[in-house]
């Protein structure tokens, strides 16, 4: 199963569903109209790095090797370089370069190598695309598992990796949409009588940069409660209902503004 491939057939997946909640325009200019950004936010790119980083660092631990901090750096050196070098569409907030960012990965996957701890179980997938159908939906969801975990138990965990610019709050935790989608996806891809945890391994861009972990799980409600969101959130892209957000948090960075005064001035 590839996910470029999972990509090029209709379906729905959970970064999708926010970009459509947060901003109707956004969803429509991206995954309707298939417009190309006008640029792509530092973080964004950050992220996709360090993600890469860590799938190096589970695949050499699930064959028995731990990467040195050396080795994390190398790792980001060679992913930053491919990602990031020469590129003049990376939306660089004030104070900002391809160069400071380097530092700044590199300190960031200090405190992950310092702080994470070691893993008590079975690497099971690193990187794991899958996809699902929901019953009424005629479109199915597709994402990947960043790491899928087994305990001594076998209990199952689905890992998330995130960088952020702050710690999450309890409640950013336990309602965080994408893991719900996680979990139903765990479910639907032949974890459906395991015990099953949640976890964000969350990497925080603060002065001095620090590595969390958040457990959290779901009930059948909360499951139930996301399944009437996302079908809500279908029938609005079925019938052409794009609600721009015009002041939301998304604007500052948003890669789509030349299009979005296209769409105003129609």
């Amino acid at each position: 199963m590839d996910i470029n491939d999972l990509r090029e057939t209709a379906h729905l997946s959970a970064s999708g569903i926010r970009d459509y909640l947060d901003c109707g325009l956004l969803y429509k200019f991206s995954r309707i109209d298939k417009l190309q950004p006008e640029s792509y936010p530092d973080s964004l790119v950050l992220g996709q790095a360090v993600h890469r980083v860590l799938a190096d660092f589970y695949q050499k631990l699930q064959a028995g090797i731990r990467l040195a901090q050396k080795h994390l750096e190398e790792a980001f050196d060679h992913h930053w370089e491919a990602l990031a070098h020469g590129r003049g569409d990376i939306q660089y907030k004030s104070g900002k370069s391809f160069h400071t960012y380097r530092d700044e990965g590199k300190a960031l996957l200090a405190a992950f190598n310092n702080q994470v701890p070691q893993e008590d179980g079975n690497i099971l997938a690193i990187e794991q695309p899958f996809t699902f159908e929901l019953e009424g939906l005629p479109v199915p969801l597709i994402g990947i598992f960043d790491l899928v975990l087994e305990d001594p138990t076998g209990v199952i965990t689905i890992v998330d990796h995130k960088t952020a610019s702050k710690a999450y709050s309890l409640a950013d935790v336990n309602q965080n949409l994408q893991m719900t989608i996680y979990h139903l996806a765990a479910r639907a891809n032949g974890f459906g009588e395991k015990d099953i945890l949640l976890r964000l391994d969350c990497l925080i861009k603060t002065k001095t940069p620090k590595f969390e972990q958040y457990y959290t799980a779901r009930s059948d409600w909360e499951e139930q409660r996301v399944i009437k969101k996302i079908q809500a959130v279908w029938e609005g892209i079925s019938k052409g209902v794009f609600i721009p957000n015009d002041g939301g948090w998304k604007c500052r960075t948003c890669g789509y503004k030349s299009a979005c005064r296209g769409w105003f001035a129609e």
